[in-house]
């Protein structure tokens, strides 16, 4: 069993874990990355066959290297991404170690650091940082008894429509996950229920430009405070076929009906909310907010992209939303599956120290935690709206970098040690 020692310990070898590598050997700092399977394994083995990264490769990639074999304005897929994650690894020369489970980090008894327990043995660390990300567990509610259909899955389970029985198929959730999974269903000949809640629906492109490129222009990727009750509002966007705008009224004239919030299950009934017109308003306002800010910041800055006014043109409401379905009774319906495309939720019961609130959420501010020497990274709006996004981890890691590097020349002030002595400038 090891028992070594190391400055920092990186739990995690996703994309925070590997963007955190990088700035730290760029500090010179002595590292370790532990990861329990293999480098950005989510991307691998929990996720559904055909998806594709939500933003353009030219866009969702780390500054230092390019999507091999992808076009600037295509969309990697899923077995691409983590291929570029282990390029990246090799390019930058981190120290990764994959098979290596930790399952505990304590404070070191009458010193510094801490004592990272893992498969392989102890490690000491100076500072930890925990880049796990939010995926770490499946969320769904417990409406719907087991039994009641053959077969119920989280989306991070769902891999492609012939994993599932013959029959009608409910999905959960019109995030970017419920409305991918559901249009894939559709298009394999299922009937389609698909649940929808608050949601946020960007364009996919609006005149020449795809959103990404308007949420950075306008500086909306730089928001450091969500809207109030936004924290956890979905993203319906799609990368898929290429990429499109996800539009609900579409999906109705396709096939899919639509119904509100599932709320609860008695006796074979599944029962809805009655939201669904408020949730596709809402939705729709906010498309069409951005829309409005496009056209303000091209007149403002006299750029020469083409109009585009049926972009602004919603279409007529369908019957499913004038007149939703508040009951559906499973078995008369044909439904054999449901899929919960509902989230995911965060899971540092390894991470045994003082830096968590009551609902077990990191107490900290763009990654530092209130444990000195504890890190995260990896989080939704850990610094702003991009935190979560490939190329947002990569600045959040080099801030998070550079608070070590700052702490490292404090610790060693007065020491035999003077690597680091000097304390680092921050970027702020």
């Amino acid at each position: 069993m090891l028992n070594e020692e190391t400055e920092v310990v990186v739990v995690g070898a996703g994309q925070a874990g590997v963007a955190m590598s990088e700035h730290l050997g760029a500090h010179g700092v002595s590292h370790i990355v532990l990861e329990r399977h293999r480098i950005a394994e989510r991307w691998r083995s929990e996720r559904w066959d055909s998806l594709v990264a939500n933003g353009p490769a030219w866009h969702d990639r780390f500054p230092g290297l390019e999507f091999y074999n992808v076009a600037d304005d295509g969309f990697a897929s899923k077995e691409q991404v983590a291929d570029y994650f282990v390029a990246y690894a090799e390019k930058i020369g981190a120290p990764v170690r994959t098979g290596v489970e930790v399952t505990s980090v304590r404070k070191r008894d009458g010193r510094s650091g801490f004592r990272v327990e893992t498969s392989e043995g102890s490690i000491d660390a100076r500072f930890v940082v925990a880049a796990t990300g939010p995926f770490q567990r499946p969320v769904f509610p417990p409406i719907v008894p087991d039994g009641a259909v053959p077969v119920q899955l989280h989306s991070s389970k769902y891999r492609n429509p012939e994993q599932l029985p013959d029959g009608a198929v409910l999905v959960v959730g019109a995030g970017s996950s419920g409305v991918q999974i559901a249009d894939e269903l559709r298009r394999s000949g299922r009937r389609v229920f698909l649940s929808v809640g608050p949601h946020d629906r960007p364009p996919r492109q609006y005149r020449g430009r795809d959103f990404c490129w308007w949420l950075g222009v306008l500086g909306r990727w730089d928001a450091e405070t969500p809207p109030q009750g936004a924290e956890h509002v979905t993203i319906a966007v799609s990368g898929a076929r290429g990429g499109h705008t996800v539009d609900f009224r579409a999906l109705v004239a396709e096939g899919i009906e639509l119904v509100g919030m599932t709320a609860a299950y008695d006796d074979g009934v599944l029962r809805f909310a009655s939201d669904l017109a408020a949730n596709i308003a809402l939705g729709d306002e906010k498309y069409l907010e951005l829309l409005r800010a496009a056209d303000a910041y091209i007149e403002r800055n006299g750029l020469d992209l083409p109009e585009e006014p049926e972009a602004h043109v919603l279409g007529p409401d369908p019957k499913c939303m004038t007149d939703p379905r508040l009951e559906l009774d499973l078995a008369e319906a044909g439904v054999t599956s449901i899929v919960w495309a509902t989230g995911f939720a965060t899971d540092y019961s390894w991470l045994e120290v003082d830096t968590f609130d009551e609902h077990g959420r990191p107490v900290q501010r763009r990654g530092v935690s209130r444990e000195p020497g504890v890190y995260f990274l990896g989080l939704p709006w850990l610094s702003r709206r991009g935190s979560s996004f490939i190329w947002g981890v990569w600045h959040d890691a080099r801030y998070v970098a550079d608070h070590i590097a700052t702490q490292r020349g404090y610790l060693a002030y007065g020491s035999t040690d003077r690597a680091g002595a000097v304390p680092a400038t921050q970027n702020i």
